[in-house]
């Protein structure tokens, strides 16, 4: 772990601030050997911590269930396993179950908003897991008990609110859609283009616009090559995996399995 490193890896003010915070709140648990944790961050961000603090003995990014996309960096000291992060008395992370009129169909936007509406900070909010009838959702173990007393609707639909286990989230499975196709290179315009059936040019806009990340991290040049599991997503279109790659042609085009979330 370096300190220096920061200035190699932030963007920008925001990305320093950030990843500033995150070096004094982690590295401070280190020192005094406790639980130490700060927030909730994005796909960008988690890459960036991990250039940051790499492979460090004790750290591990959480965020509630396996399979979370938003998660935080969290130092556990020399006398604690991993499975203090799902220990519902000591893990940072808190999931509340949000109850409601069947009928009603709050969307993930709902809950979101009206979070921000309650004043909270999007870094003490993971994933929101919305489904028929309830929503489940992470947030920091400092700020669960101000939700549950605070969080009464999301739009107009009335919540009635519990903390629940981690074990016990109720997390609907994401709706993806396979294709199949051969591309002439795995350009990331060709892969953008294949994956979401729009044209190559088209696609290269959404790149060079700034509209696009690769595994998190901002990508402006079409001629980035894809590796096979890359995650894409493209402000507008939605979410892409690139599943496999799996051989060429006889016409010397690149198969591959695209992953599209709907």
């Amino acid at each position: 772990m370096d300190r220096s490193n920061i200035e190699k890896i932030a963007r920008t003010d925001e990305d320093r601030y950030l990843l500033a915070m995150l070096w004094d709140k982690i590295n401070g648990g280190m020192r005094k050997n406790i639980i130490s944790a700060a927030g909730f961050l994005s796909p960008r961000e988690q890459e960036m911590a991990q250039y940051l603090f790499g492979n460090t003995e004790g750290l591990y990014s959480f965020g509630g269930y396996e399979g979370a996309e938003r998660r935080m960096w969290v130092f556990l000291p020399d006398y604690l396993g991993e499975d203090a992060l799902y220990d519902n008395e000591l893990s940072p992370v808190v999931c509340i179950r949000a109850v409601f009129y069947q009928n009603d169909e709050p969307c993930h936007r709902d809950f979101l908003g009206a979070l921000m509406g309650c004043g909270i900070d999007r870094r003490c909010v993971g994933d929101i897991c919305v489904g028929k009838g309830k929503c489940d959702f992470f947030v920091t173990r400092e700020i669960a008990p101000y939700v549950l007393q605070n969080f009464i609707s999301a739009g107009r639909t009335k919540l009635s609110l519990s903390q629940i286990p981690l074990a016990e989230a109720d997390l609907p499975l994401p709706e993806v859609k396979e294709l199949k196709d051969t591309l002439a290179s795995l350009r990331l315009d060709a892969v953008v283009s294949a994956g979401f059936r729009v044209g190559r040019s088209q696609a290269a806009q959404y790149v060079e616009s700034g509209k696009t990340s690769v595994n998190g991290l901002p990508e402006i040049k079409p001629d980035r090559q894809v590796p096979e599991g890359a995650k894409i997503a493209v402000r507008g279109l939605g979410k892409i995996v690139l599943k496999s790659v799996n051989g060429t042609t006889k016409k010397g085009r690149v198969s591959v399995l695209i992953d599209r979330y709907i």
